[in-house]
């Protein structure tokens, strides 16, 4: 696994659209004072030509021009990290023309974002074994104030922190608009996770470990079958390691969770997990009897490993910046969850 150089004090924060960008409020108020903020704190900034474009259909240009935006950030020496500007519908369009094998060989530079840019920071790891952020976009870092999980995103990129903890509360609604584009994280509701060994629930402390993969499931389930699926082939490299899953949807209910478990299983990603870490659903509600839990379970319970549920991954913020590749112990106790990142 490769790991890219961290960004240093006063270096220069490269920011690109591959997905959605911030051409819209709140967006584009929340993105400028973002870069108001990293200016202040000292740093340089470089903006690819769709920051601010609005010219696709639930992505900031046309797939070509979103792959050539990708291909001019990563493989110059314009920036010294990536950070997407947000998450959008279509980013799945732009890989026909991302050259992976040019990612591969050239020098590897940290990207970070989520949800639809699941399509790099997976694709990353597992077609040019090249570690990535999932963790937060580039518009979240103008709220006023950073909630922690922001500072924590910055401890990572900069090689200052390689372990993050759950946070004490989460935003169940937001009270971010386009009237009120700075808005923190109005985190209202107790963290409360449950965990599981097979299909039993369980107390008390969790240790394992093993090598950190996933993302959002909504865009994971999209790649599974095709020619971009080389993750048999991942986690057969990284067999002796284990897989840590961590998995979180955005617009899947909770039949489609399950649908989409039972495709990556039947596809053989799941043969060497050593647990599984489960974000809160945004769209969880139960269905004709079926939960969010039994969503997972169905497939993750049969696997005898741990499958800790309700982290703080993803859609419902905050969320834990997650090194994707790296080698990871993760310890749960009471509703306490610690994960240290080692990059080997």
């Amino acid at each position: 696994m490769r790991y890219p150089k961290f960004l240093h004090k006063g270096g220069r924060i490269g920011y690109l659209a591959p997905s959605y960008g911030c051409a819209i409020e709140p967006y584009r108020s929340a993105f400028e004072n973002a870069v108001i903020k990293w200016r202040e704190m000292g740093y340089e900034q470089v903006f690819g030509p769709n920051c601010f474009a609005g010219e696709g259909v639930g992505i900031s240009n046309t797939p070509e021009k979103c792959a050539e935006e990708v291909m001019d950030m990563f493989l110059s020496d314009k920036a010294d990290i990536l950070i997407s500007c947000g998450g959008g519908e279509l980013m799945c369009e732009i890989l026909p023309y991302v050259d992976f094998k040019r990612l591969a060989e050239a020098d590897p530079i940290w990207f970070m974002g989520y949800s639809d840019n699941t399509n790099l920071t997976y694709l990353l790891a597992t077609l040019t074994d090249t570690a990535s952020v999932y963790g937060p976009c580039a518009a979240a870092f103008g709220m006023e104030p950073w909630h922690q999980s922001l500072w924590d995103a910055l401890g990572i990129l900069s090689g200052k922190q390689t372990v993050v903890q759950g946070y004490e509360m989460w935003e169940k609604e937001s009270l971010k608009s386009a009237e009120n584009p700075l808005e923190p994280y109005h985190v209202t509701e107790p963290c409360e996770f449950r965990q599981f060994l097979g299909r039993k629930q369980v107390e008390g402390e969790l240790c394992f470990q093993g090598r950190l993969l996933g993302g959002c499931m909504d865009c994971l389930v999209n790649l599974t079958g095709t020619r971009y699926d080389r993750t048999v082939e991942f986690v057969e490299r990284y067999r002796e390691d284990g897989i840590i899953w961590f998995l979180e949807a955005a617009e899947l209910n909770v039949f489609s969770m399950r649908r989409a478990m039972w495709q990556m299983e039947e596809a053989g990603w799941f043969q060497y997990v050593k647990g599984f870490l489960i974000g809160r659903p945004y769209m969880g509600a139960s269905m004709m009897g079926l939960d969010a839990y039994d969503a997972i379970l169905e497939v993750a319970g049969r696997k005898g490993v741990p499958v800790v549920m309700d982290v703080d991954l993803g859609h419902l913020p905050p969320m834990m910046p997650l090194v994707v590749g790296s080698m990871a112990e993760v310890k749960t106790e009471g509703n306490k969850i610690e994960m240290r990142m080692n990059y080997i």
